[in-house]
């Protein structure tokens, strides 16, 4: 067993961290009062070749593995999470499911922006009455004359507003009361396709969160993504993959928040000595520093057995479910630690509060997850 990275994972930690040290984190206090999307990062994330990082070169990408997409979520998260989560949902839901899925003209047309970043990935599944009950969608999408005319909403879709084409599930066809469940890719510049930047949100606040409207919106049949009525199996498979990228994430948010307490405890002075030399304190930061390192290790497995294309389902549930639960606590901890301070938007860690509930609802509730897990386990 061996718990190194490769050296290039090693050089990807490298730049990432450096690029998010000095990029990213100086504006993240600012973006999230302002709730200016962070547009100039991933122009420069780009320019990198990061933005299609694990896909194929053929298609623009950078050909490394999922191992490497963590590390990079994990680096971008710690320095604003709102970055993290852009990035993230770029690769795991806007990219994947056209990797996953896709012919190779549609891989060749639509992934390919995605990889070079003239175009960031987005994926439509949630709805206002379908949330954890995917299978709840109403989205039709009904086929006259070789073309497939949408109808529907869809809600808390993240990228949306940067995205120039984006898969989105449609009700294709109804048999004995079953839906038949479709993917189908869409221009966000087509008649018809409306995007809503209205929500007002408690965390996450320089992510784009938006909702679609479609009405009347014709695209041709060839757009169908993957087989017809499939759809919901396909984005289950992709929403697998994309809860190692939330992962990830809540492992840079919590090591984020560690890091900033720690400074803190050493530097804050109360009855004559620093408090990091509280025993209190020190339980609570060692707790932290446990509960972070045995999420990371999660995440990576759970993207190691993805890579080596051996079942990782629950895994990634496993990962996802622990990590942004130890996300939200480490949080917390890190405010406590802080004290009054710590309510404080200037101190940072009650931003990385807020940011972090998202995690423990988003590509599938807490409950959710351990539906899947006790699924997996043959329950």
């Amino acid at each position: 067993m061996n718990f190194d990275l490769t050296s290039e994972q090693e050089m990807i930690k490298r730049a990432i961290r450096e690029f998010a040290k000095e990029e990213v984190a100086p504006g993240a206090l600012e973006r999230d009062r302002t709730k200016e999307f962070p547009l100039a990062i991933f122009n420069k994330l780009s320019k990198m070749g990061i933005m299609g990082l694990p896909f194929p070169e053929e298609y623009g990408g950078g050909g490394a593995d999922t191992v490497s997409f963590a590390i990079v979520t994990e680096e971008l998260s710690k320095a604003c999470g709102s970055t993290g989560i852009t990035y993230s949902a770029h690769i795991s839901l806007g990219g994947a499911p056209l990797y996953l899925f896709g012919t190779k003209e549609q891989k060749q047309r639509y992934l390919t922006p995605i990889c070079t970043g003239e175009s960031l990935g987005a994926f439509g599944l949630t709805e206002p009455n379908a949330g954890s009950d995917a299978g709840g969608t109403r989205t039709s999408a009904r086929e006259v004359n070789g073309e497939f005319v949408i109808n529907g909403n869809k809600c808390f879709i993240t990228n949306a507003s940067y995205a120039k084409n984006m898969a989105l599930t449609a009700i294709t066809g109804e048999e004995d009361g079953k839906k038949e469940i479709s993917a189908i890719i869409v221009p966000t510049e087509a008649n018809g396709f409306t995007i809503l930047d209205n929500y007002e949100k408690m965390g996450l606040n320089a992510s784009n969160t938006t909702e679609l409207v479609l009405e009347n919106v014709s695209v041709p049949s060839e757009n169908l993504l993957g087989k017809r009525g499939e759809g919901f199996k396909q984005f289950l498979i992709t929403l697998d993959g994309g809860r190692i990228g939330i992962g990830a994430m809540a492992v840079g948010i919590a090591q984020a928040a560690l890091e900033k307490s720690l400074q803190y405890a050493k530097e804050r002075m109360q009855f004559g000595r620093s408090i990091s030399s509280f025993q209190a304190i020190q339980f609570k930061l060692a707790d932290m520093a446990m509960k972070i390192e045995l999420a990371r290790n999660m995440v990576y497995k759970a993207a190691w057995l993805k890579d080596q294309g051996r079942p990782f389902k629950k895994e990634a549930a496993m990962c996802k479910l622990y990590a942004s639960e130890i996300c939200m606590e480490v949080t917390n901890q890190a405010v406590q630690i802080h004290g009054g301070y710590g309510y404080m938007k200037e101190y940072h860690v009650e931003r990385f509060m807020r940011d972090a509930k998202l995690l423990e609802i988003g590509e599938g509730t807490s409950e959710i997850q351990r539906i899947v897990i006790s699924r997996e386990l043959g329950c």
